[in-house]
């Protein structure tokens, strides 16, 4: 009898753990993401699977029938990494469901005949260097490696560095189009970053959607001073511009139905209190179904920003560290989840995934697990035991439908 779920996932419950945040701060190509891939190859050896590391930091675990090569693979898995102080399924639900879908193929009474990977995509929070699904985007080639290689961390760690100690060669990261060349499907297992099911009543749901969404870095410079000795007409200080550049950015997504928008992030320099900043710096992500409308409260807030710089005599740049359009996911491949799943409701979201980067190139879908709480991204995400096993033995289904 293989290992449940909900066990398998409590052997990763020390990994990571925040004790000043709560919940897990797992930074991607950090210790606890390294500690975590270590512990899901030994998972997949201890199982028989084909163990390797690609040149974009991803691991594959293939099974492949007697006499066949990867070709027409089905392939499902996820993330690792956590953003700081996240819970304890966004990522590794998918990881350890993989796992466990492939123990109840296993089990069963006749194996499908088509080859199947199991994946862990490294950096998907973008929580370290600022790029989300950093790995996913490598591959595609959404991201170029210049730009990969340029991206530094908050310690001032370089990717190229953080790369090598997880064992990636930096220089050789880059598009893998044979990588996909003949993927027949992807299917990524998720707790739901939302309540759609805790509100429907039911524990597993099809994705078909995600919204277009952005991340942008905006950079206001003053003038550093002493607090004490400077005489408020006097100052350019970038703490004012910052603090009307937040209430931009909410007050922009509140004019607009579904639009959100959310500054997640702050930096003040140097950071004393009793120094006038000559530099802050502060993050902010904005989501919208339609990627016009995103581009549109983005002008709206930068321009808000400017003006507010202006006032203080504080000069501000924004730049881009991130973009995604609205994803929809395989029609084909929702109806086959579909007539596999037939209870199983159908559902967007705002989270960002691998797998909607990955839609450029092959076909995938998303099952979603109830989150009673609703809450992601910080310690209140879960999902019961009962469900998490209810969404491995949905993603056992679904791949032996797509293998057959």
């Amino acid at each position: 009898m293989s290992t449940p779920t909900a066990d398998l996932l409590a052997e990763l419950a020390d990994i990571g753990r925040d004790p000043v945040r709560g919940g897990y701060t797992r930074p991607g190509l950090g210790e606890a993401e390294l500690e975590l891939r270590a512990w899901f190859m030994e998972q997949a050896a201890r199982r028989g699977l084909e163990v390797e590391l690609d040149r974009n930091g991803i691991v594959w675990a293939w099974w492949l029938p007697e006499g066949s090569d990867r070709s027409g693979a089905v392939i499902t898995g996820s993330h690792l990494d956590s953003v700081p102080g996240g819970g304890a399924y966004d990522g590794p639900l998918g990881v350890v469901s993989a796992l466990r879908a492939f123990d109840l193929l296993r089990e069963g009474a006749e194996f499908p005949t088509r080859p199947l990977a199991l994946v862990v995509f490294p950096e998907e929070e973008g929580s370290r260097f600022g790029v989300p699904c950093l790995g996913s985007r490598l591959v595609t080639g959404a991201l170029t490696p210049e730009r990969a290689r340029s991206l530094t961390d908050a310690d001032g760690a370089t990717f190229p560095e953080a790369a090598r100690t997880a064992g990636i060669d930096p220089d050789t990261i880059g598009p893998d189009p044979e990588r996909f060349a003949d993927i027949h499907a992807f299917v990524e297992l998720h707790v739901e970053q939302g309540r759609g099911l805790e509100d429907l009543g039911q524990p597993v749901a099809i994705g078909r959607s995600i919204l277009a969404h952005g991340r942008w870095h905006v950079e206001i410079h003053g003038r550093g001073d002493h607090a004490g000795t400077t005489r408020m007409q006097d100052r350019h200080d970038p703490m004012v511009a910052l603090a009307d550049a937040i209430l931009a950015v909410r007050e922009a997504a509140e004019q607009v139905d579904e639009a959100r928008g959310t500054v997640g992030r702050l930096r003040a320099i140097p950071g004393g209190t009793n120094v006038i900043a000559s530099r802050a710096d502060l993050w902010f992500d904005l989501r919208h179904r339609d990627e016009s409308v995103v581009r549109e409260l983005l002008a709206r807030i930068t321009e808000r920003i400017r003006a507010a710089g202006e006032r203080e005599g504080c000069t501000v740049e924004v730049h881009e560290e991130s973009f995604s359009g609205e994803v929809r996911f395989d029609p084909q491949l929702r109806t086959r989840l579909e007539a596999a799943l037939p209870d199983a409701p159908v559902l967007d979201t705002g989270a960002g995934h691998d797998a909607g980067v990955l839609a450029s190139v092959i076909p995938t879908g998303m099952l979603y697990v109830r989150n009673p709480s609703g809450t992601s991204h910080a310690p209140d995400e879960g999902a019961s035991d009962d469900d998490a096993e209810a969404g491995s033995v949905a993603l056992a289904t679904a791949l032996e439908a797509l293998m057959r």
